[in-house]
């Protein structure tokens, strides 16, 4: 199952999924989930543990997922384990036959909640080679397609590929955020007790999050580092943010093309900027701080997705294994006199952190929220409390 053809248009004997790539390449496997097609960004995800909440971050709207662990599936699913309320991934690409969970966790099977959730999965891969791919030539548009009886109309599906624009100039943001201003403040997940529910204290410092795209975890963590939060939609205005009279602001991940995002979000935070509001961004959140004080961004050869990413503090040379999902990076060489790097990543140097000298803001574009480390990286949200606390 794990052929690569350019020519077969008939599926071989037993596939039921088909991987269709933007150069015509066919990548047949066995379906589950969701039966149907679905077309976007074909990239791949090194963490071992966490297929849930990657296939629920909103920031991997418009992508199809390549998971390198091969045995994805075996710890079933579950209602806590999810960073939005639905999945955002298109589809999964997986090496092994999904088994049957063996978690005690586990409320429900892989194939079942992507059954329920309308999303695809195709096993049987061989993921490695379409890594390896990835790797050389970049993420490629693609189609993910599954049909029971493996009846595939192969040329509607390449077309289908070849003509999707892919993300470069593509706003996601207004698709994936929340449409409505709510508060939030509930704390972080313990073994045995779910949820700290309603853990944040009345007189805590008031964050209002811009949502291009919210992980649950980020607000979360927000909460237990001493901050009572509301979530805004990205499309907020400067006086919309304001009304809530924030004792500062954070501009969440999300994804899509940071640019395109930018041209509704940054004159936002240029003008938080201009009146001293505290700011911390992550993911996309780092990449419209950056655009906002006139730095550029740009679309990588394959993007930075896993939880084993190392990065390096500037100040003091301190490692952090981090969580990473991003496509789009800031331009260190863009950044302004204003800007400094305070993060790099040791996989291919790229900036990973920026703070700016002259204004009480600062942003990662790793997530220190997805406990790869575990806590390598909680002290992040620690200090952004910290300074509103010092602040009031």
């Amino acid at each position: 199952m794990a052929e690569t053809d350019h020519a077969r248009l008939t599926p071989p004997e037993g596939a039921t999924g088909v991987l269709v790539l933007g150069d015509g390449t066919l990548i047949w496997g066995r379906g589950f989930g969701a039966e149907g097609d679905a077309v976007g960004e074909v990239c791949f995800n090194t963490a071992m543990t966490g297929y849930q909440e990657v296939m629920t971050d909103p920031s991997y709207a418009g992508q199809i997922i390549t998971f390198t662990f091969p045995h994805i599936g075996n710890v079933g699913t579950n209602a806590e384990d999810v960073e939005a309320t639905n999945p955002h991934a298109l589809g999964m690409v997986v090496r092994e036959d999904v088994t049957d969970p063996a978690n005690f966790r586990s409320s429900q099977h892989l194939d079942a909640w992507l059954k329920a959730n309308g999303r695809i999965g195709v096993s049987g891969v061989d993921t490695r080679a379409l890594t390896r791919a990835i790797r050389i030539n970049g993420a490629p548009n693609g189609v993910i397609a599954h049909n029971a009886q493996g009846r595939f109309d192969i040329e509607a599906l390449r077309r289908k590929a070849r003509e999707w624009p892919g993300l470069e100039g593509m706003d996601l943001a207004k698709e994936v955020s929340a449409t409505q201003t709510y508060k939030w403040s509930d704390g972080l997940w313990a073994l045995g007790e779910g949820y700290d529910l309603d853990a944040a204290p009345a007189d805590a410092p008031h964050v209002v999050a811009i949502d291009y795209g919210l992980k649950r975890n980020i607000l979360r963590n927000l909460v237990a580092a001493g901050a009572r939060v509301t979530v805004v939609p990205a499309t907020a205005s400067f006086d919309e943010v304001m009304a809530h009279r924030p004792d500062g602001v954070f501009l969440s991940n999300g994804p899509g093309d940071p640019a395109a995002t930018g041209a509704y979000a940054v004159p936002v935070i240029r003008k938080l900027l201009d009146v001293g509001t505290p700011l911390f961004g992550i993911c996309l959140g780092h990449q419209m701080l950056g655009l906002a004080v006139g730095a550029k961004t740009y679309k990588m050869h394959q993007g930075h997705r896993g939880a084993n990413h190392p990065v390096k503090r500037t100040d003091d040379g301190q490692v952090e294994i981090t969580s990473m999902n991003h496509g789009f990076a800031v331009d260190t060489d863009s950044l302004p006199a204003n800007a400094e790097a305070t993060h790099v990543s040791l996989f291919d140097g790229s900036l990973a952190g920026l703070r700016l000298t002259d204004k009480p803001a600062f942003s990662v574009q790793y997530h220190p929220e997805a406990s790869p480390g575990p806590q390598d990286s909680h002290y992040l949200f620690e200090q952004f409390v910290a300074q509103l606390k010092a602040k009031a």
